[in-house]
C-alpha cells in the first residue's frame, strides 16, 4: 500500500482540544453535545469548522487552523471557546479539560450515533466503552516525507516529559489511582493505540497499514491512534501523548515545546546528523513511570540506561531549546511550562484542592471550570 504523504510548510503548527461538558450545579458530566454543536454551526453548513464531536455526547473538541506561531494557535482556540461559551453558558453546561473527568462513571455516559464510533465500539466492548478520557494533540508540519519516521523516533525520547508536565487524571471513578496519567494507561488498551512501532523505513510503515488494512483491523489510516503518529494527508507529525490541559497557557507551553522539538530536529536532520533513539523496552518502561510517578518520574536517558529526575532534564532542555523559540516566535509560551513546573501539573493541583476540600472531588471538577475560564493554572 503506497501512502502519500503531503509536505508542509516546515514547522507549521496547529492543535486539537478535546473538552468535557459539565452540569453547573452537580458537576457531573452532561451528554449535550448535540446540542451545543447544533446551536454554533453556521446557517448552511454541516458542521462548525472548528467545533467538532466525539465520541460521548459529554465531549466537543476545538481544532485550531494551520498557524506559523504558538500565539495564533492559542488565538483560534480562545475564539472558539467563546462561542462555545455562549451557548453552554445559558445552559448551565461549563467545560473543562483533564485526562479523566474525577467522579462521573463512565457506563452511564452515550456514545456520539455516528457508524465509525459504532463500530468502535462494536469492537473493543468493554474496553471502548471506558474510554471517557480527554487529550490534547499538536500537530507540526514536516516538509519532507524522509523526515517523518526518524522524528517519531527522536520525540518519544521526550514523550515522558510532555506526558509528566500535562499528567491530569489522578482519579477514576471517585478514587485516587496513585497514577498522574490514569488515562495514558486506559488509552493503550485499545488495539491501535498506545506507543508507536518504531520503525525505519517508510515502506514499513507501507506495509504495517496494509497488513492492518488486509486483517480488517482499520478502515482509515486515522484508526491508527498512536500516542505519536504521521498525519500525511496533513503533513504533519501529531503528538498524542498529553492528557487534557485544564488551561490556555498550558496548552500553549505544550505546544511551543513540541514545535520547538520538531523544528529542532528537522533542522538537525537538515545537517545530516542522525537523531537519537531509544530502545523500545525503555521507552515502555518511561512511559509507565510518567503515567504512575508524573513530574517525579526518574526516566532512562539512553540505551546506556543513564537516568534522571524527569524536571531536571526538562529544565535543560529549556534552556537548549530557547534559541528555537526565538526562531519561531514563542518564547514567552516556552517559558510557560517553568510555570508547569512552579506550580505543578493538573494533577497535582487536583489533589491539592481535592486535600484542601477534604476529599471533595465536585470541588476538583469546580476548580477545573474556573482554571479554564481563567486561562491560567495557579
Amino acid at each position: 500500500m503506497r501512502i502519500d504523504f503531503s509536505p508542509s510548510r516546515r514547522s507549521t503548527i496547529g492543535a486539537e482540544w478535546e473538552l468535557a461538558l459539565v452540569d453547573r450545579r452537580s458537576g457531573e458530566l452532561a451528554s449535550v453535545a448535540e446540542r451545543i454543536l447544533d446551536a454554533v454551526r453556521p446557517d448552511g453548513a454541516d458542521e462548525h469548522p472548528k467545533i467538532k464531536q466525539e465520541l460521548l455526547l459529554n465531549t466537543i473538541e476545538v481544532i485550531s487552523g494551520v498557524c506559523t506561531t504558538v500565539a495564533e494557535v492559542k488565538a483560534d482556540l480562545a475564539e472558539s471557546l467563546d462561542v462555545v461559551h455562549k451557548v453552554t453558558d445559558p445552559l448551565g453546561v461549563e467545560l473543562f479539560s483533564a485526562g479523566t473527568h474525577p467522579f462521573s462513571n463512565w457506563y452511564r455516559q452515550k456514545v456520539t450515533d455516528k457508524a465509525r464510533y459504532a463500530k468502535l465500539i462494536d469492537r473493543t466492548q468493554w474496553w471502548g466503552r471506558q474510554m471517557l478520557i480527554y487529550g490534547v494533540h499538536v500537530h507540526v508540519g514536516l516538509d519532507h516525507r524522509d523526515k517523518v519516521l526518524p522524528v517519531l523516533d527522536a520525540l518519544l525520547n521526550y514523550a515522558p516529559h510532555l506526558q509528566a508536565l500535562s499528567a491530569s487524571s489522578p482519579y477514576w471513578g471517585a478514587e485516587d489511582t496513585g497514577y498522574a496519567s490514569n488515562r495514558a494507561l486506559m488509552f493503550q488498551q485499545l488495539p491501535t493505540a498506545g506507543l508507536p512501532f518504531q520503525f525505519r523505513e517508510w515502506t514499513e510503515l507501507e506495509h504495517y497499514v496494509d497488513d492492518m488494512f488486509t486483517t480488517g483491523v482499520i478502515d482509515h489510516f486515522s484508526e491508527i491512534r498512536w500516542d505519536i503518529r504521521p498525519a500525511p494527508h496533513f503533513g504533519t507529525i501529531e503528538m498524542r501523548v498529553c492528557d487534557g490541559l485544564p488551561t490556555l497557557e498550558e496548552v500553549g507551553a505544550i505546544a511551543a515545546l513540541t514545535q520547538c522539538l520538531v523544528e529542532d530536529f528537522s533542522t538537525r536532520l537538515d545537517h545530516g546528523e542522525r537523531l537519537p533513539t531509544l530502545p523500545p523496552w525503555h521507552v515502555q518502561e518511561n512511559k509507565w513511570r510518567a503515567a504512575r510517578y508524573g513530574t517525579d518520574a526518574i526516566i532512562i536517558l539512553d540505551a546506556g540506561g543513564r537516568e534522571r529526575l524527569v524536571t531536571d532534564d526538562v529544565t535543560n532542555l529549556l534552556e537548549k531549546l530557547e534559541p528555537v523559540a526565538r526562531r519561531l516566535d514563542c518564547v514567552a509560551e516556552l517559558r510557560d511550562v517553568e510555570t508547569i513546573l512552579k506550580y505543578g501539573p493538573s494533577y497535582r493541583r487536583q489533589r491539592a484542592v481535592a486535600k484542601q476540600h477534604h476529599g471533595s472531588l465536585k470541588a476538583v471538577v469546580a476548580s477545573l471550570v474556573a482554571e479554564m475560564r481563567d486561562g491560567i493554572a495557579r
